[in-house]
């Protein structure tokens, strides 16, 4: 039993998986702080907005300096907060797709190189069976 877990555990497939979640967190975590900390305060001095983060609706009608005194004190649309993290998708999204297609491509390019296996003797001898019955 403990072998056929070191099995699992080393093949390619659990490996890979678990390099790849271990680096798409780090991954997001990079990608939130460009967005929430370089990004977005450009974006937001640009177009002379606050920091979206901060934008918010408080349901009670009040307005409230920042999102979190808003949620205290009540039902709150914290939209700045959805428009960050909508941002972080399409970074992370547009960052994996050109990762993909780059992997696809070296990939291919591999298969291509790769010469075609030899024939066992078996299969060359079926071969030259089957071209002296067909004569």
């Amino acid at each position: 039993m403990l072998k056929d877990f070191k099995d699992f555990i080393i093949k390619g497939n659990a490996f890979d998986m678990a390099v790849g979640i271990i680096l798409g967190g780090a991954f997001g975590l990079c990608v939130k702080s460009l967005v929430s900390n370089i990004l977005m305060p450009l974006i937001g001095g640009l177009c002379k907005l606050p920091d979206f983060s901060q934008l918010h609706y408080a349901m009670d009608g009040k307005i409230y300096e920042t999102v979190e005194a808003a949620q205290k004190a009540g039902p709150t649309v914290a939209h700045g907060i959805f428009i960050n993290n909508t941002i972080n998708l399409i970074i992370v999204g547009f960052a994996l797709f050109v990762m993909v297609k780059y992997i696809e491509k070296a990939t291919k390019k591999n298969e291509e190189e790769a010469p075609a296996p030899e024939p066992d003797k078996q299969e060359v001898l079926l071969g030259e069976i089957r071209d002296l019955l067909q004569k």
